[in-house]
This record gives C-alpha cells, structure tokens and sequence, in this order.
C-alpha cells in the first residue's frame, strides 16, 4: 500500500509516557532523553512527508518519580500538589519532546518551529469520578503505611495487584481544552505543538470563571481526542506497548485485528474484551472521536508508525468496517 496523501487538517499523535522510557535501562534523564529522541524519528518522518501533526504524551511513570521526590523531600521541602506535578511532568516531558524533535528535523534540513504547551484541560466540578477515585498514582506502600496516609492526607488507599497498597485519585472526563484557541493559532503559523501532556492539568471554573486545580489525573487518551475534535481532525494515532487491539487478548490464540468499526469495537467492549486497566480508555477515546466527526483512529506501536499510517501495521478503527 502507498503511502497516503497528507490531509491538510492536524493529526494528533498520543504518545504513550511508558514510550519514553526503556525498562532495560536505568531510567534516569540522559536515558530518557536517548530514549525521546528514538520515539521521535517517526514523527519527524511525518513532518518532512508533509503531514500536520500535534503531538500529546503520557506521563504515568514521569510524574509517579516527581511524585516520591516531593514525597522524600517532605522532611525539607513543601509538597507539591498533584495537578502542580502534572505541570512539572508537562514542561519536562515537552522540553525533551521538543528539543529531540527540533534536533531531528535540523537534521533532516527542515525549518520548523517546535513547541510545548503548559496545558489546562477542564473537567466537570460535579463528574461522579470525584467521589470514586480509581486512578493508582505513585508507589507501593505496605498496609500500615497506607493505614497512615489515610488517616494523615486524607488519601484514598487500595491494594494494588498484590504488590502493596497505592494511593487512588480521581479521573475526570475531559470537557474543554483551555488553550484550545492558542494551539489553533500556532499551528496556523506551520508551529508543531505539543500539548495536553500527562492529559492535561485538570481545572474547573467556579461561578465567577476563576479557575482552579484538582488533585486528579485525566486519561491522555480521552484528553488527545477531545483535541482532535477540538482542531477538526480527521485522524487520531494512538501508540502503545502492543502492536494493536486485539480479540481474546488474553488467551492463547489472541488475534489481532487490522481494521474495525465501531459496532464491532462496541460489542467487543461489552463482551469483556477490554479491561479498565488494558486497551479499555483507547477504544472509549477512539468511539468518542469517530463519533463526533473524527474518520480514522491508528493504534500501533511506537516503532511501527510510518507502517501503521500506510496501512501494514497496528489496527485501523473506522466508523463503519468496509
């Protein structure tokens, strides 16, 4: 299959937090940094053969370490409050992000300007996820220590995979992107913008309009189809540690898929087929964008991108299966 003629409308790229990391290796900054500037290649691929492309990341393991850091310094340091960390994570992600991806397409002779976006996503002060908090952040504490930080913090503590206790917060849907109007206009001047890092830093407005933060996490996936919608994008690229969405994923004879349509994706995930913890939240983002006006979703691995786009790698998510 050739490769597909660039739609002049921006394609969102999310980028898993784990694809920025190498598990065969310490995962400190130089690393990350080598590791970022792998991940990138694809994308600036994308670029010189004329895509427009918005990238968004993940930041699970990133904000869980800046998350201990502030835990450990506590004894000589204030805390940092999480919707403070996601900040942190989205300015220290974007600037890895950023200047591998700059340096990538130097190489390649391309003059194109590159940049990160602090970004605020808004979440509903009412969503029911505020009085059930499911998301684990941070690490692993034995039963007392977590018997401590509920009665200490007010955290709420479970048990998680029978490797020990990890405080929960919530995780809101995404309603509004706040910076929506600044991302339009950037790339509007040729700018790639990475943005909505982490899924945004989740805020609401109160009756006067003043914003405030929430100690939540928003779905990185969710957050980048609420961007793609937002941008009127035709296309969303999911990437993460699988080749793609598969049926029976957890059985002996899994089959991965190449294409499917949302009736098939929605039977899927009624039958089971994806757990909250799994492939669950990228099928819920992809639905969502293809419902409200998206025409394709790519979910490959990292690696296999250029391959996914023309069509011979990962699983194409169409309204319809043809």
């Amino acid at each position: 299959m050739t490769a597909p003629i660039p739609d002049p409308r921006p394609c969102v790229i999310a980028m898993g937090g784990n694809s920025l990391l190498d598990t065969t290796l310490p995962p400190t900054v130089p690393n990350q940094f080598a590791v970022t500037a792998r991940a990138v290649e694809p994308v600036a691929e994308m670029i010189e053969r004329g895509h427009h492309v918005v990238l968004t990341h993940g930041n699970g393991p990133q904000v869980g370490f800046m998350q201990l850091r502030s835990e450990l310094a506590k004894g000589q340091l204030h805390e940092v409050p999480l919707d403070s960390l996601v900040a942190d994570s989205q300015g220290a992600l974007g600037y890895m992000i950023q200047r591998e991806l700059r340096e990538e397409l130097r190489r390649r002779r391309l003059d194109r300007e590159v940049v990160a976006l602090v970004t605020e996503v808004e979440v509903d002060a009412d969503d029911r996820a505020f009085t059930e908090p499911t998301k684990p952040v941070g690490r692993f504490y034995t039963l007392e220590e977590s018997l401590v930080l509920a009665r200490e913090r007010g955290w709420d503590m479970v048990e998680d995979a029978h490797r020990g206790y990890r405080r929960v917060v919530a995780s809101p849907a995404p309603v509004a992107i706040v910076q929506l109007s600044i991302i339009r206009r950037l790339l509007e001047q040729g700018v790639t913008v990475i943005a909505c890092g982490g899924g945004g830093i989740p805020v609401s407005r109160d009756q006067g309009g003043n914003i405030r933060g929430y100690e939540a996490v928003i779905d990185k996936d969710r957050a980048s189809a609420l961007l793609g919608i937002g941008l009127g994008s035709a296309r969303l690229i999911i990437t993460t540690g699988v080749e793609g969405v598969f049926r029976d994923y957890l059985t002996e004879s899994p089959v991965l898929l190449r294409e499917a349509g949302v009736p098939e994706l929605r039977e899927m995930a009624a039958a089971g087929q994806f757990p909250p913890g799994s492939m669950g939240p990228k099928i819920e983002a992809a639905i969502h964008f293809l419902d409200r006006g998206g025409e394709e979703v790519i979910i490959c691995h990292p690696d296999a991108l250029l391959e996914a786009i023309e069509g011979r790698a990962g699983t194409r998510i169409l309204k319809e299966k043809p």
